[in-house]
């Protein structure tokens, strides 16, 4: 798949395709796909920021400095303190229920860690559509 990202192209091998209007998300590996999970992303009054993005960061198991320490695991960040994590109110997903991050299932969470691991945060792009 080739991805047009400013002046250059990259060849992503792992794209992890946020839908918020679905609260869903696909993992295409080498273009064809791969996953689907349900996903909790923000909830009214906050915002998950839609756009293209490369891994900054990943942490097996983050603990949130701006809510109360509140468990992140396998946070994989892509935009400042945004990122993809763990969570233990898996009630909740396929409803916006977050504060801005994309939550999972933590068993998703872990899966999706281990993919970006094995292609390479280089080989990876993750993109939040409305």
């Amino acid at each position: 798949m080739l991805v047009l990202w400013g002046c250059a192209a990259h060849a992503a091998e792992l794209l992890v395709r946020i839908d918020l209007s679905d609260q869903e998300m696909t993992v295409l590996l080498d273009n064809a796909p791969a996953h689907s999970w349900p996903v909790s992303t923000a909830r009214a009054g906050k915002f998950t920021p839609t756009g293209l993005y490369s891994v900054q960061s990943m942490v097996p198991m983050h603990y949130s400095t701006l809510y109360d320490n509140a468990p992140m695991p396998w946070s994989i960040f892509f935009s400042g303190n945004f990122a993809i994590h763990g969570t233990t109110q898996t009630d909740r997903l396929g409803t916006p229920a977050s504060a801005g991050c994309v939550r999972l299932h933590p068993d998703d969470a872990r899966m999706l860690y281990d993919l970006v691991q094995s292609y390479g945060v280089d080989k990876t792009l993750i993109e939040i559509v409305d």
